[in-house]
C-alpha cells in the first residue's frame, strides 16, 4: 500500500533550450537541445517522492496515444504504482511544451489532453484507502474535476482518516478563488506559489495570504516564493521562512513540483516546520541543476548531504 497518492495532471513534456526568443511567423529558430521527459505535478511529485524513498501511487488519465505509453512505461520503471492511471481512447495524452532560457526560467504551451476528461469517477479508492496522505496535484489544470468535484474527493479522503494535500497550478481562464474554493476547507497542507496564492486571495503580504487559508482549518500553508525561498505558517501560529540554496540554475521545470515532494516526505516523517522547509528547499535546489522535472532528484541521504554541504 502507497504511503502518498498523487492525483492530478500526467503530462509528456517537451522541452527546448536555451529559447530566449521566440521565432516570428514562418521563421525558424536553433536551439541547443530538445529532449522528452515525463512531465505534469502529479507525475513530478510522484517521482520525486520515489526517489526521496517514499512508496506512491499515481491517479490520472492519459491516452492510448505513443504519449500515453511512454508516461505509463517511464512512471512504472520509477517504481511508481501506476494501476490508478486511465488510458482514455478518446483522447489524446496531455502535452506541455517546456521553452527554457539561458537563466532556467521557463515558459508553457499546454494541451489538456486527458488531463481535461478526468472526474472524480475515475478516481480508484482501493489505491487511496489506506494512504497516509492524499496530494492533488496540477489543481487548475483538470477543468472537469476542478472545484466541486476536488472538494469531494478531498472531503471523503479527509472521512477516511487521510491527510490531505494540494498542489496549485496557474489558472489561465482567471477564474481563481470561484474555481477553488469549494475545496478549500478540505485541504490539510496548502502548497501553492506566492503568485497563484495572490491571485486566489486578492491579498500582497505572505503572513495575510496564510492567515486567508489557514482561516478554513488548514493546518499548514507553504508558499513557493522563487528566488525567495518559501514562507510557511501553520494552524498553530509557527511561521517558517527559509531562502533558497546557492546552486546554478539549468531548467527550473518541474522545481515547484520538487519542493511539494520534499515538504510531503517531511511531513511524512513527522519532522517540524524548519526541517520540512529545509527538504523541500534542498529538493527544489537538486531539480533546476538538470533538465527535465526529474534528472536532478536525489535520493533522500544524498540530498541530505546536498544541505550540508550548502547550509
Amino acid at each position: 500500500m502507497a504511503d502518498v497518492v498523487c492525483l492530478g495532471i500526467l503530462v509528456a513534456d517537451v522541452v527546448a533550450k536555451s529559447v530566449n526568443d521566440v521565432p516570428g511567423r514562418g521563421k525558424l529558430g536553433i536551439v541547443e537541445k530538445i529532449e522528452l521527459h515525463t512531465g505534469g505535478c502529479a507525475s513530478n511529485t510522484g517521482s520525486a517522492l520515489k526517489k526521496l524513498g517514499i512508496d506512491t501511487a499515481l491517479i490520472g488519465k492519459v491516452g492510448t496515444d505513443g504519449f500515453g505509453d511512454y508516461v505509463v512505461e517511464e512512471m512504472s520503471k520509477s517504481g511508481l504504482n501506476v494501476e490508478g492511471i486511465k488510458r482514455d481512447k478518446e483522447t489524446n495524452t496531455s502535452c506541455s511544451l517546456a521553452l527554457v532560457e539561458d537563466d532556467g526560467e521557463r515558459r508553457f504551451i499546454h494541451c489538456y489532453g486527458a488531463d481535461g476528461t478526468f472526474t472524480e469517477d475515475d478516481v480508484d479508492w482501493d489505491i487511496i484507502k489506506g494512504c497516509k496522505i492524499l496530494h492533488i496535484a496540477g489543481s487548475f489544470l483538470l477543468p472537469t474535476f476542478d472545484g466541486i468535484q476536488t472538494a469531494h474527493v478531498l472531503e471523503k479522503a479527509r472521512s477516511m482518516g487521510i491527510t490531505t494535500s494540494l498542489d496549485t497550478a496557474w489558472d489561465a481562464k482567471g477564474k481563481w478563488r470561484e474555481t477553488i474554493e469549494p475545496a478549500l476547507k478540505y485541504i490539510d497542507i496548502f502548497l501553492p506559489s506566492i503568485e497563484e496564492a495572490r491571485m486566489i486571495t486578492g491579498l500582497d503580504s505572505e503572513e495575510e495570504i496564510a492567515d486567508f487559508f489557514l482561516k478554513y482549518g488548514m493546518k499548514i500553508v507553504s508558499l513557493k516564493m522563487g528566488s525567495k525561498g518559501c514562507f510557511v505558517k501553520s494552524s498553530k501560529d509557527e511561521v517558517v521562512k527559509f531562502p533558497i540554496f546557492g546552486i546554478d540554475a539549468v531548467d527550473a521545470t518541474g522545481a515547484g513540483d520538487a519542493f511539494a515532494a520534499g515538504f510531503l516526505a517531511g511531513a511524512l516523517k513527522g519532522w517540524n516546520l524548519h526541517k520540512m522547509a529545509e527538504l523541500a528547499c534542498a529538493v527544489g535546489a537538486c531539480c533546476v541543476e538538470a533538465m527535465g522535472a526529474k534528472a536532478g532528484i536525489r535520493s533522500l541521504d544524498e540530498t541530505m548531504k546536498f544541505i550540508e554541504e550548502h547550509r
